[in-house]
Formats: structure tokens, C-alpha cells, sequence
């Protein structure tokens, strides 16, 4: 057993010291926060460029009733201007000409043409603001129609935005405030790293042990060494290294996810206070309204995540990840033992590996729908499970489909190290000659 510890701490420290370790364990957090939040926050800027669009309107229907926003102004023209700039736009005045076709009403078209390509921000304004007054002028036409009084009142009521909030009942009956979507979210991301885990450090097991292979380090060290002592250090050493990055990724997550929330909340308290300051202006209570709606929105979702059996997801993440890797890495080292060249391994991975990639593809059909016969049978078969379940447990799963899920796939490991303990042995020693599935079930059989 010294022996296997000595050869776990050389894989450990060997991995761990590399610079290529240290630099990807500290900014991989980062780069996944800006990649998720950078997206979104330059989709929130606003475009500070200031364009005017030239309006032609025959109809007079939206004459004097588009609205100008901060930095994009309407500007009506007559059509003489038109014609000439629909012959050749080469202005520096108007950012683009919009065209109000007479038959507008019946088509829902209209037509805005520019010397460079018109930026979505500003399609979409002026197509929100056209749908606006066209609802309005056929509530108005089925007002003159049917005579009724403040029909149109009526009409623009019964728009309706419905927002269902989800409760969860706990086991005494009390009521806890969820989201379907952060559970969604949260148990396909902690599915995903499992796979992704899993899939890298068992990977990196086999290409150890082919290395050793090739090089004919193995020889020596099998002088001093046992097989399954050199296989179950390995496995292990690597296996903590995955554990620490894993590790430091949840520990920078909740520091980042902590300053940000705290960034969020003060940013929205200062709006508070700053609509607050100017709620005595005129038409202004509606923006100093929105301002603690957003702060409230982000109250709601930190207590939501809150709500969350957090420990428990965090113990099925390193539990799940410590199985699965051991059981991954025990089948890949085994082929690593038993073939000489990458095409070989590639050949005898797939597979191997099938169930893993199986249990991503069918990962977000879980996330949706965590308590259907697909769920509960992948989270139980030892193969699927580690992904499966990670993903299953922030919906709330009974006790009993957890202990049952684990119990299998520790009674798995045991007998998946048995069998790479018997491959192992020896494959680890064989050059030359090419094996396949049958000769490697034969191994398993012979008596040391």
C-alpha cells in the first residue's frame, strides 16, 4: 500500500506543479464568468450613436407619432426629398429613410433602405413603434365599427403577461419558493462537468499508461511494484488532481458569484435611490418604479438558489465525480494496458465511452422532465449515473433513488477495479501482438 501511496503523490505533485494546471485552474472561472456575462452586459449598453431617420409617410398615419428616442430622432420629410433620396442616398443628414407604403394596413409592411446595413437595435425600434400604431388604428376602425364606448380601452386591457411562480412544498408541508429554470440550469451545468471531468482526467489515465508502455518505463517499475498497486495509484493521483480543480472552481465560483451579486445589489440600491430623487419630476414615477423591480428580480433569484439543497448538490458533485472518474479511469487504464498504438485505443474506447456521451445527449431531455422513467432508470445504471443523477438532484429526488444510485455504482467500481486489475497485469507487459474483445476476456480468467 506505501507503494501505490509514493506512486499517487508522483502523479499528483507531477500534474498539480505544472504551470499549464495552475494557469487553467485560476482563469477558467473567470473566462466562464465573462463568457456568460459579457454577452449580456454589451447587449444591455446602449448604443450611445446618434442617427436620424428621414420618415416618409402618405398616409399620415404615423405622422408625428413615432417617438424619438435618446439617441435615434425621426424626421419627417416631404416627398419631393424622398424621391430625391430614393434615387441616390448619399447623405450625411439621415442615418435611413423609412417608407410607409398607403397600403401599409393591409400588408404590414413597410420599407427603410440605407447606404450601410441597418443595425438590429434600430429594426427592431422602429418596428415595435410601427406595430404600436397600427394596433392602435385598427382598435380604433373596430371601435368606429361596432359603436361601442371605450372599446379601445377595453381591447388594449385584455393583453395579459402571466408569470407563474413555482412552489415547492417541503416534507412538513412548508411552502419554499423555487424556479424550474435554476434548477434546470444549475443541474444540467453540474451533469455536464461531470462529463467533461470525467471524460478528461479518465482519458489522461490511459495516455499515462501507454506512455509508460512505449517507453518501457513500466518494466522497471513493475520490478518493485505490483500491477494493480501501479494502477491504483495512478488512478487515484490523477483522480485528486481533477478533485483539487475542481475544488478551486467551486470555491472561485462562489466568490465570484458572491462579488457580483454584490456589485448587482448596490447597483441596485443606487438606482433606488436615484429614482427616488427624482420622483417629484413629472411622467418619472414609472422609471423610479423599475428600479426596485429589478432589485427585487435579483433578490428573488439569490433566494431561490438559496431554497436549493446546496450542500447536498455540492456532495453529490464531488461523490459522482469520484465515482465516475474511478470507474472510467479503471476501463480506460485497463485499454491503455492493452494496445500499442492510438488507433487501437481510439477503436477500443468508443465503446467504452458510449454510455458516457449517451448520458449527454439525453442530459437536457432529464433537465426537463427529472421524475420520467428515462431519468430514473439512466440515474441507476452505474454507466449514466454520475451524470444523471448530478443532474436530477436540484429538482429534489426521494432518498432512497439516491442511496440506490450509489450503492450500485460503488458495488460497479468494485468489480470494474477487478476486472482492469486482471487487464492490467497483464496487457501492461505485452508488445506487438495486436488484441481484441475476446482475447482481453480471456485475460480476465487467467490465474497469477
Amino acid at each position: 500500500m506505501n507503494k501505490s501511496i509514493l506512486i499517487l503523490k508522483r502523479e499528483y505533485l507531477t500534474r498539480v506543479k505544472k504551470k499549464s494546471f495552475i494557469i487553467t485552474t485560476l482563469l477558467m472561472p473567470v473566462f466562464m464568468a465573462a463568457l456568460m456575462i459579457l454577452p449580456t452586459y454589451l447587449a444591455m449598453m446602449d448604443d450611445k450613436e446618434e442617427r436620424t431617420i428621414a420618415v416618409y409617410d402618405p398616409t399620415s398615419l404615423v405622422l408625428d407619432r413615432l417617438e424619438s428616442k435618446e439617441f435615434t430622432k425621426f424626421h419627417y420629410i416631404p416627398k419631393q426629398e424622398f424621391q430625391e433620396l430614393n434615387k441616390d442616398f448619399k447623405s450625411d443628414k439621415y442615418y435611413a429613410v423609412l417608407y410607409i407604403p398607403e397600403n401599409i394596413l393591409t400588408t404590414n409592411r413597410a420599407e427603410m433602405f440605407s447606404d450601410k446595413q441597418i443595425t438590429f437595435d434600430v429594426k427592431n425600434l422602429v418596428t415595435n413603434r410601427i406595430e404600436n400604431i397600427i394596433e392602435s388604428e385598427k382598435r380604433k376602425k373596430v371601435v368606429d365599427e361596432t359603436g361601442v364606448p371605450d372599446l379601445e380601452k377595453k381591447l388594449a386591457a385584455t393583453k395579459t403577461n402571466i408569470k407563474v411562480e413555482t412552489i415547492k412544498l417541503g416534507e412538513e408541508g412548508e411552502a419554499v419558493k423555487s424556479s424550474t429554470e435554476i434548477a434546470m440550469a444549475i443541474g444540467y451545468v453540474a451533469g455536464f462537468l461531470i462529463y467533461m471531468f470525467v471524460f478528461i482526467y479518465g482519458t489522461m489515465v490511459m495516455r499515462g499508461v501507454m506512455e509508460e508502455k512505449s517507453n518501457r518505463i513500466v518494466e522497471v517499475i513493475i520490478s518493485s511494484v505490483k500491477p494493480f498497486q501501479l494502477l491504483f495509484g495512478k488512478i487515484i493521483g490523477i483522480g485528486l488532481v481533477g478533485l483539487t480543480q475542481i475544488g478551486i472552481w467551486v470555491i472561485l465560483g462562489i466568490a465570484i458569484a458572491t462579488g457580483l451579486t454584490t456589485f448587482v445589489g448596490s447597483g441596485s440600491a443606487k438606482s433606488v435611490v436615484q429614482a427616488q430623487s427624482i420622483m417629484s419630476s413629472p411622467g418619472m414615477e414609472q422609471m423610479a418604479a423599475s428600479a426596485p423591480a429589478k432589485e427585487n428580480i435579483t433578490i428573488e433569484i439569490i433566494q431561490m438558489i438559496g431554497n436549493l439543497n446546496i450542500p447536498l448538490i455540492l456532495f453529490a458533485l464531488f461523490f459522482y465525480f469520484i465515482c465516475g472518474f474511478i470507474l472510467y479511469a479503471s476501463l480506460q487504464g485497463a485499454i491503455g494496458s492493452a494496445v500499442d498504438s492510438d488507433e487501437d485505443a481510439q477503436q477500443m474506447m468508443l465503446p467504452v465511452m458510449m454510455p458516457l456521451i449517451f448520458s449527454i445527449i439525453i442530459l437536457f431531455a432529464v433537465a426537463k422532465n427529472p421524475e420520467g422513467s428515462l431519468a430514473f432508470w439512466a440515474s441507476m445504471i452505474p454507466l449514466t449515473s454520475p451524470v444523471i443523477m448530478v443532474a436530477r438532484i436540484p429538482f429534489g429526488v426521494p432518498a432512497w433513488q439516491i442511496v440506490l444510485s450509489m450503492v450500485i455504482l460503488l458495488g460497479t467500481i468494485l468489480g470494474t477495479i477487478w476486472m482492469a486489475g486482471k487487464i492490467y497485469r497483464t496487457g501492461i507487459l505485452m508488445y506487438g501482438k495486436k488484441v481484441n474483445l475476446k482475447e482481453i476476456v480471456k485475460w480476465l480468467f487467467y490465474k497469477n
